[in-house]
């Protein structure tokens, strides 16, 4: 996917669902990987944010995806601070 995302944005433009799509499973890829790393979690983290921004932007908030995109945000935002925590605990 890490290939086919900047070919979509160009391709298809930033804004376009199919390219906002291809950016979410990514990203929801990235945060529900076991073995996901910190920095694969903020990876996942940022590009929700994008896509949640621009999501909201381009179809609104009555769009029926909408809260699914937010709900993804939010879920990414708490792996990262679960897995940030457990780091910071882990080296003390």
């Amino acid at each position: 996917m890490r290939k086919s995302i900047p070919v979509a944005r160009r391709v298809l433009g930033e804004t376009k669902v199919i390219t906002l799509r291809i950016r979410w499973v990514y990203a929801l890829a990235l945060y529900n990987d076991k073995g996901a790393t910190l920095d694969n979690l903020r990876e996942a983290v940022e590009t929700l944010d994008s896509v949640a921004q621009l999501w909201k932007r381009v179809f609104g908030e009555a769009h029926p995806e909408t809260p699914s995109v937010q709900a993804a945000l939010a879920n990414a935002r708490e792996a990262l601070a679960a897995r940030a925590a457990a780091s910071s605990s882990g080296a003390a």
